[in-house]
Formats: structure tokens, C-alpha cells, sequence
């Protein structure tokens, strides 16, 4: 198992990339998800980003990067692994890194998010990747004891508009609170140039998903490009 440092060094000044579909989507199957992991690794990508246990299992047999996994449960609310059950699960699927969310909303299980973590420290070998919304969720989640910050949920708690493109401004802002934690920047994260801005705005790395991996909204870009 690769240690803390190891892992958290290999991701700095890199790619991730998040393999994922939506329920019902051709391309929902885990073993399809693990071949995109794949194809996603051989082009750089330094670790990446699945969601549901069987997605988790094939990807750690098919890539040799960390796994960021995380489980989807519910329509709203806290629906990013919501519960200590859920990421206990996703340790012991196989996750070098359990993906939550890191927001300061009540949690399902109704443990805090200092809770949850600790457990998670205390039993798996995980480290833990809190999806923040807000400067205060990643203070909040810096506090809780997090490995990694991730932005992935600006624009979408109510707390901050939805940005077109990245939020650099919370980026920037989260990195200049000065927290020693590993930052993310996630959500909305369309083309190479969005990327490199992310880094510039001080994203220790950078999780790109969408704009890869998900055929279905790319098609819908050009489609309705050249319709219009």
C-alpha cells in the first residue's frame, strides 16, 4: 500500500481524471469504467476518480495510479459518499483515497465530518478527500482532519453562483487561507487552458472529468455547435 506521502507526491502538479456514467447510460458497466481508467492512465493522468464499488474494484485491477473512489447515494442534499458506512466501503473496495462530501451540511448517519474522518484514519489506511463548496467548508474540512481539498462542489450547495468554468477565485482563496492541506480543483473544468488556469490559481492538481470521459455531454457540445 503506498504510504501517505507517497500518494500525495505522486498527485502533485498532476492530472486526475474522473471516470464516471450515469445510471442507465450505455457506458455504465465496471468493466467499461476500468478500460476508460485505463486509456485515461497510458495519457497521463497520475491517478483517478471512480464512483460506486464495482467501478472501484475493476479500476484497481486495471491501473496501477491511486483510486480516488467515492459512492453516490441519493437525489439530493449530501449524496457524495453521505454516510461513514458508505466510505467504509469504499476503503475496503479498494480506494487508495475515499472521496466524501466535505460541506458543513448535516450528514445522513448524523456523525460530524470530524467523526466520519477519524473513524476512516482510525480503520482504513485511506486518506480522505473532502468535496467543499465553500472557503468555509475547506476551513471547516482542514479543521476535521482531511488529507485533500477538493473544490468540486462550488456553485452547487447554494453558497457561491456556478461559475462558467473552474472557480478561481475559490481556489486562490482557499490556498491563500494558508491550510496544510493537499488542494483539488474540481467541477466544470472544460479544456487544457481551464486547467492550467486552475494550477496558476494555486490547485496543488487538478481533476478533470467530464471533457474526457463522458461521451454523452461532449457529443452534445458539438451537436449543438454545429446545429446552431
Amino acid at each position: 500500500m503506498l504510504s501517505k506521502t507517497e500518494i500525495l507526491t505522486a498527485l502533485h502538479g498532476r492530472l486526475i481524471v474522473s471516470v464516471q456514467a450515469y445510471p442507465g447510460e450505455p457506458m455504465r458497466d465496471p468493466k467499461t469504467m476500468a478500460q476508460i481508467a485505463a486509456s485515461a492512465v497510458a495519457g497521463g493522468a497520475a491517478a483517478v476518480r471512480v464512483q460506486g464499488l464495482g467501478d472501484i474494484q475493476a479500476t484497481r485491477s486495471a491501473v496501477e495510479v491511486p483510486v480516488i473512489g467515492l459512492w453516490k447515494d441519493g437525489r439530493e442534499g449530501v449524496v457524495i459518499t453521505p454516510t461513514f458506512q458508505h466510505a467504509y466501503a469504499v476503503a475496503l473496495a479498494g480506494s487508495h483515497i475515499v472521496a466524501l462530501d466535505g460541506t458543513r451540511r448535516e450528514r445522513p448517519d448524523g456523525l460530524s465530518l470530524t467523526e466520519t474522518i477519524g473513524r476512516l484514519h482510525d480503520r482504513t489506511n485511506a486518506l480522505v478527500m473532502t468535496d467543499c463548496g465553500s472557503l468555509d467548508d475547506a476551513l471547516a474540512a482542514a479543521d476535521a482532519g482531511a488529507d485533500i481539498i477538493g473544490t468540486t462542489l462550488a456553485g452547487y450547495t447554494g453558497e457561491r453562483g456556478a461559475t462558467d468554468g473552474p472557480d478561481l477565485e475559490l481556489i486562490s482563496d482557499i490556498r491563500d487561507a494558508g491550510l496544510s492541506r493537499f488542494l483539488v480543483a474540481e467541477g466544470r473544468i472544460h479544456s487544457p487552458a481551464q486547467a492550467a488556469a486552475a494550477r496558476e490559481a494555486g490547485a496543488e492538481a487538478v481533476v478533470v472529468g467530464t471533457a474526457i470521459t463522458h461521451p454523452a455531454t461532449i457529443s452534445s457540445w458539438f451537436a449543438e455547435a454545429v446545429e446552431g
